[in-house]
């Protein structure tokens, strides 16, 4: 699967660059002379930003201050008709509704007037321009098909960002840093734009209602072929998934399927959009598909279920927290070079709380951090109380209520990747965000509680000392994350407890990473 995978993926970038082939490359060429005359750079220019050129020469790839060079050369821009130009290119979940929400409501921030243009091949484009004069300031190019594609029109050099629903992977990022993009994995490189969450749904007059995430997977590995093993009717179980290039059809295979070591069912019916999945779920009763929870339309969700955990929904908070376990983090990928200052200006909006909510009426799940009172969490304290041990005594349970009862839950939770110490992605945007807030003086005069938990595999003092050392780590993190914070207008403390607060089972990789978890909590 790797093998035709990397071949796929190689030849759809060796298709770009055929189809740039027959285009008149010598009309791009610039020599870029210094202000003294000394130093002359020759080159195809590949991009200018408004300030720097990016330019393909003898000796690779360079980035030039326009500042201290003349441009000279049948390619040189006009600098005094400059348009900045952005291309985004990926994941149609988040092209077609979340981009366009994001680019509309970062002109109407920025005083810009802006307009939609259709273009072929499923491509708009945006321009914005000054309210007053009209004048266009940047053109912003969205393409939007599915991940592989992103990918691929980002090593042909026709696309700045890429929009995924999936993390990158190995060839897509050796072959990145082959061609000089950086390390795609780097914080700098890859954010989290929305949160999401895959939600397996089903037909409104299909009787079942939750499904556990064991379950799941063997349903889609065609290891449990009935519903009758689900709880429902003794009928074959019809599965549905969006075609395989798709981000989302890609992440289920990497989130669900492969750490089990399973692989997906010979038989699945593929569909080329969401709202083809979606429809074909409605209309088949013996039907079961994952989609996200942006795209459920009119079939119905189940819950996430276990018999050491209580039923569990993709709600907007159990997203952020991850208590969920299927999450779904949309990602930016975006290469080791300079964009223009008005596409620098746009990433940095898509992480304001006004963009925050932009992403929620475009619907998605935003990361605006929430306060969650112990009194709206009653079922994971009963679930505590119910899944107890010999090993978690009474006394544990007292304290770890003492402890939490004056506090609110943040809706940022820190796991981590499986079999590692390494934060999982959204874990690792949640650093950054929480280190921001702290540096803007979101927490002044508050105190914020990192509280470390465990799975239940080993001893209980053993699993405590190791949920503490992993709450401690985070805030360690946080702390350097946080380079302008004034440590002295807030108190960040760490406590543990352990194994005393399952979420799931830990007899599978998903209940196990569940409870291996950082909490914050605030006072």
């Amino acid at each position: 699967m790797q093998v035709s995978c990397a071949a796929s993926f190689a030849a759809q970038v060796l298709f770009r660059m055929m189809l740039l082939l027959p285009l008149p490359l010598a009309a791009q060429d610039v020599t870029l002379i210094s202000r003294d005359g000394k130093v002359e750079i020759a080159g195809t220019l590949l991009g200018f930003d408004g300030e720097f050129y990016r330019v393909d020469t003898a000796y690779g790839e360079l980035t030039v201050d326009g500042s201290g060079v003349n441009c000279d050369g049948p390619g040189c821009p006009d600098l005094e008709t400059y348009v900045a130009e952005l291309r985004i290119s990926g994941a149609a979940a988040a092209g077609e509704v979340l981009l366009p929400a994001l680019i509309e409501g970062f002109a109407l921030r920025s005083g810009f007037a802006v307009t939609r243009e259709e273009r072929p091949g499923q491509r708009v484009l945006y321009t914005l321009a000054a309210a007053e004069s009209g004048r266009p300031a940047a053109r912003v190019l969205i393409h939007s098909t599915n991940t592989d594609e992103g990918f691929a029109d980002l090593l042909a050099n026709e696309a700045d960002i890429v929009m995924s629903l999936r993390e990158i992977r190995e060839a897509e990022a050796e072959r990145a840093w082959e061609a000089g993009m950086g390390d795609m994995r780097a914080a700098g490189r890859v954010r989290v734009l929305a949160l999401d969450a895959l939600v397996p749904i089903v037909a409104p007059d299909n009787p079942v209602r939750a499904i556990s995430v064991p379950d799941l997977a063997a349903v889609f590995s065609g290891e449990i072929t009935s519903w009758s093993r689900l709880g429902g009717p003794d009928a074959p179980i019809s599965v549905h998934l969006r075609d395989p290039v798709a981000g989302l059809a890609q992440a289920v295979e990497d989130r669900l399927l492969a750490p089990v070591g399973a692989t997906l069912r010979a038989d699945v019916v593929r569909h080329p959009s969401d709202r083809a999945l979606t429809a074909a779920v409605i209309q088949d009763p013996f039907a079961l598909a994952l989609s996200t929870t942006s795209e459920t339309g009119n079939a119905v969700p189940l819950g996430l279920s276990g018999a050491c955990g209580f039923a569990i929904q993709a709600t907007r908070r159990n997203a952020k927290t991850e208590d969920y376990p299927l999450t779904a983090p949309v990602f930016l990928y975006t290469p080791a070079r300079r964009l223009p200052q008005i596409a620098r200006a746009f990433l940095d909006y898509t992480r304001s709380d006004a963009a925050q909510l932009v992403i929620r009426r475009a619907g998605f799940i935003d990361q605006t951090p929430e306060e969650i009172p112990i009194t709206d969490q009653g079922d994971r304290f009963a679930n505590a109380i119910a899944l107890a041990g010999t090993e978690v005594t009474i006394s544990e349970l007292r304290r770890m209520v003492a402890v939490l009862r004056p506090l609110r839950r943040l809706t940022l939770s820190f796991r981590f990747e499986p079999g590692s110490t390494e934060l999982d992605a959204q874990s690792r945007s949640n650093i950054r965000r929480l280190a921001a807030d702290l540096e803007t003086g979101q927490f002044d005069g508050r105190r914020l509680v990192f509280i470390g938990f465990s799975d239940g595999k080993g001893r209980a003092e053993s699993n405590a000392r190791i949920a503490r050392t992993r709450a401690e780590g985070v805030r360690r993190a946080v702390l350097s994350a946080a380079e302008t914070m004034d440590e002295t207008r807030v108190r960040l403390d760490v406590d543990a407890f352990g194994e005393a607060m399952p979420m799931a089972c830990d007899d599978s990789t998903w209940g196990a990473k569940a409870n291996r978890r950082v909490e914050v909590w605030v006072k």
